[in-house]
């Protein structure tokens, strides 16, 4: 089922992402307050590359670092390829260096 106002916070907090970071679909969740629902983080994620707003979907991924979402960009190659344009090194479909690349919403966006 899909929430259009949940997908929305979750891509507001998506273009948040600097580039040349990374974060995952867990870390969203629970920034948005619903820990534990990384899979819905997800959904929303697998519908973004029809957004008017560009979403840089390619900063998100799993909580190991992996590209679990590569195949949602229409080449499995392109997910890999934007990161790295943006100095993210990617070996074996998994985010090197992966802690200093995360980008955490709930230290980095003060909640007004």
């Amino acid at each position: 089922m899909r929430d259009s106002s949940f997908f929305e916070h979750v891509y507001e907090v998506v273009r948040l992402i600097p580039p040349g970071r990374v974060t995952s679909y867990g870390a969203i969740a629970e920034y948005l307050g619903i820990r534990g629902s990384a899979r819905m983080v997800g959904w929303a994620m697998n519908a973004a590359h029809g957004q008017v707003t560009n979403v840089p979907a390619h900063r998100v991924v799993n909580r190991k670092g992996l590209l679990t979402g590569k195949h949602h960009f229409g080449s499995p190659a392109l997910m890999q390829q934007l990161l790295e344009s943006e100095g993210v090194r990617v070996d074996e479909d998994q985010v090197t260096d992966f802690a200093v690349h995360f980008w955490n919403p709930a230290t980095e966006l003060k909640i007004a």
